[in-house]
């Protein structure tokens, strides 16, 4: 049962009595008045035992978009239903309008529509749906919590997407660059020739010697169409909040951007995110689009509060591709963790793949270093120089091993990251 606003007037208008003739007779009579009152209210209120709701599951949404949540609403009642309705999303899916007034005739059906703007990405679940069904009075309500599950997907925003059209052009300007198209030892065909001495027998072509009487061996190219791996960090680390985004969603739009871009360069993309198990993996082996596929995989992403298996990782990039191929790592160069894990796997790495780190810098930091306007500012100074120092040793040491590092701030890891896969693709690296 619950109670209306319109019952609390009614008791305040109850009071004139009792103040006017104070004693026990007028507040005995005032409270039983008020008790018949609710209590025939609540008998002439429409039972929700024989009201059921049908939820129609929405369709995904993006982050920071409206989406509508439906749901039916059938009165199975001898009565007419009156009341409202509170629909039970969690707080996170940014339910614009989840209390309604309902009115539904005996018998029928109605469909109510909720509006909901997510805050975060991942999978929102509602439960239930409260119904209050009240009487002709307004007074009181019968209220009754019927189970009606529904679950909304929230996928990652794509806002780096704005910087696909410039990189697609200059990723255009590649095509027929000797860089890409060099003859010699690969394993994309190229064409047909007569045989000299001095060629590999394995190369003859049978088929065409037969054709044309005399011997004619294939010649093969680099293949320009390459393996592109992103593995990305879920651990600990990811859950770090650098500006207005966690890592973890910083590293999401850097690998939709490059994935994009690379599928549309021909390359074969592959993501996976891992800590210390596999939490999400998709790749461009199948029909469609790469990146509808890659947002429901990184959509339920949440960062786990464990620390990285870095000796695990060369494993994972095995099962996905034994061959040369560019790998990149989304992670953290905070201090601490490169020294004990990443290093040695990048290095590791390298010895058999291009390897490329990309990690979010703090924009912070270079704030924190130029306030020096007293102690406190000085000693945050120290701090920040030291991190910044820190960053940079840990960069030389990957360069050293070989391995490409893209070290930037939020909003420009993404553009950066791709622009590094532009640069070794016409350095013919992949």
């Amino acid at each position: 049962m619950a109670i209306s606003g319109r019952f609390v007037a009614v008791v305040l208008l109850g009071l004139v009595p009792v103040l006017l003739l104070p004693g026990w007779p007028a507040i005995l009579a005032t409270a039983a008045v008020l008790l018949a009152l609710v209590g025939a209210d609540l008998l002439l209120a429409a039972s929700l035992r024989q009201v059921g709701t049908v939820r129609a599951e929405p369709e995904n949404v993006t982050l920071d978009n409206v989406v509508a949540a439906g749901f039916t609403l059938r009165n199975g009642g001898t009565r007419r239903l009156r009341g409202t309705f509170r629909d039970g999303w969690q707080p996170s899916a940014g339910a614009q309008d989840p209390v309604q007034d309902i009115d539904v005739p005996s018998g029928e059906s109605r469909r109510f529509t909720v509006r909901l703007r997510p805050v975060r990405r991942g999978d929102l679940a509602a439960q239930h749906v409260t119904i209050r069904s009240y009487g002709p009075l307004g007074l009181a309500a019968r209220q009754r919590t019927i189970s009606c599950p529904g679950s909304v997907r929230v996928l990652p925003p794509f806002h780096s997407r704005r910087h696909l059209p410039s990189k697609l052009r200059k990723l255009r300007e590649l095509d027929g660059k000797a860089a890409v198209q060099i003859r010699g030892a690969g394993t994309e065909f190229d064409s047909l020739r007569d045989y000299v001495r001095g060629d590999d027998v394995r190369s003859i072509d049978w088929r065409a010697t037969a054709r044309r009487s005399a011997v004619v061996v294939r010649t093969w190219r680099p293949e320009r169409d390459r393996r592109v791996v992103m593995v990305l960090d879920t651990s600990r680390t990811s859950a770090a909040r650098i500006a207005d985004e966690t890592r973890l969603d910083t590293g999401i739009e850097a690998a939709l951007l490059l994935a994009v871009l690379a599928e549309r360069g021909g390359d074969r993309v592959d993501f996976v995110a891992f800590d210390r198990r596999t939490r999400a993996r998709a790749g461009s082996a199948g029909q469609g689009n790469i990146l509808g596929r890659l947002v429901q995989a990184m959509a339920p992403l949440e960062a786990e509060l464990i620390e990285m298996d870095w000796p695990a990782v060369p494993a994972q990039v095995r099962a996905v591709s034994a061959h040369r191929s560019l790998v990149v790592l989304l992670t953290s160069l905070d201090s601490g963790a490169p020294e004990e894990g990443l290093l040695p796997t990048a290095e590791r790495l390298a010895s058999q793949h291009v390897v490329v780190v990309a990690a979010v810098r703090d924009p912070q930091l270079g704030t924190m270093l130029h306030e020096r306007s007293d102690a406190t500012g000085v000693f945050r100074a120290a701090a920040a120089e030291r991190a910044l120092l820190q960053r940079a040793a840990v960069t030389a040491e990957l360069r050293r091993c070989g391995v490409e590092v893209v070290d930037a701030e939020p909003h420009d890891l993404p553009p950066r990251l791709a622009d590094m896969y532009i640069r070794l693709k016409t350095a013919g690296r992949l």
